[in-house]
């Protein structure tokens, strides 16, 4: 009988080794499970920061040369002005006198259409 119970205890001291080698592979398996989330949320973390700053590059460089077209469009406006203002101080004294000897200088005629009634 001594041997059976030898048996027996043997079967049970096999089948907690294998109860124990289980649960320290799920432990092991948890672990690796949170070190590859982890490691998943550092890369993810990683990831985002890089399109951020990729971003932020892309819209400085846009705002950039929105701005330099604003400098652009307002520099060729103050240009244009400038022109418009020079043209207008030029030719102001002769448009003036071309008005003033149009409506001053007025030579009388009769019309061609004009009858003499008897």
């Amino acid at each position: 009988m001594t041997s059976q119970s030898q048996g027996i205890h043997q079967l049970l001291q096999a089948e907690k080794r294998a109860k124990d080698k289980l649960e320290e592979a799920k432990k092991r398996k948890a672990r690796r499970l949170r070190q590859a989330k982890e490691e998943a949320m550092a890369e993810i973390d990683q990831y985002r920061m890089q399109i951020d700053q990729e971003f932020r590059q892309k819209q400085a460089e846009i705002m950039g040369s929105q701005s330099n077209v604003s400098e652009e469009i307002e520099a060729q406006a103050l240009g244009k002005i400038k022109e418009l203002r020079r043209s207008y101080s030029s030719s102001m004294e002769s448009v003036i006198s071309q008005m003033l000897s149009i409506v001053c200088d007025v030579k009388p005629e009769i019309h061609a259409n004009y009858r003499v009634a008897n």
